[in-house]
């Protein structure tokens, strides 16, 4: 996959100051896919490597980054089995990460909005953002943003359909 997408090397390069609005959108995706990926794979392979030991490990990352439309679902998503040992053995340290979220929870009781602070973390950095920000909300740009936020709304709409298919199969 590295051969033909450059993903990282765009983000950590710098020259996607350079594209447009949409190429940054992909490079940004691309670079949470390509994380997401990467980690699957030496995880499941050290899991596989546990279980032919003997070791019983909890599957993490049992969802796509894709399938997570929030931070608490993406944190208990891609820390699954870090997430179940926090909260059996360290149920203080997890008081202190919910403060943490109580932003975004403030958030979401006001209004349902696919989360967005990954892409602006791994891809542009914080240094960065500023000018990100700038760069999409240009003129041009405009129709590029609407078809981006109308792709994340879908996506979630989605995801929750999704979930709740699964929650009725596992109520049976």
């Amino acid at each position: 996959m590295t051969h033909f997408c450059h993903y990282n090397s765009l983000a950590i390069s710098g020259i996607w100051e350079q594209f447009t609005a949409w190429d940054i959108f992909v490079v940004g995706y691309g670079v949470l896919t390509f994380m997401w990926l990467k980690f699957l794979l030496i995880w499941r392979y050290f899991r596989l490597w546990a279980l032919i030991g003997g070791i019983e490990t909890p599957e993490n990352m049992p969802r796509c980054i894709n399938n997570c439309y929030d931070l608490e679902g993406f944190w208990k998503s891609w820390h699954a089995s870090y997430n179940r040992w926090l909260v059996r053995k360290l149920l203080s340290w997890a008081l202190v990460t919910c403060v943490f979220w109580m932003p975004e929870i403030l958030c979401k009781s006001m209004m349902r909005m696919p989360q967005m602070a990954n892409l602006i973390g791994f891809v542009v950095g914080p240094t960065r953002m500023q000018w990100l920000i700038s760069t999409m909300l240009l003129r041009d740009n405009v129709s590029v943003l609407i078809g981006i936020f109308t792709s994340f709304y879908v996506g979630t709409k989605l995801m929750f359909h999704v979930r709740e298919i699964e929650a009725l199969k596992n109520s049976k």
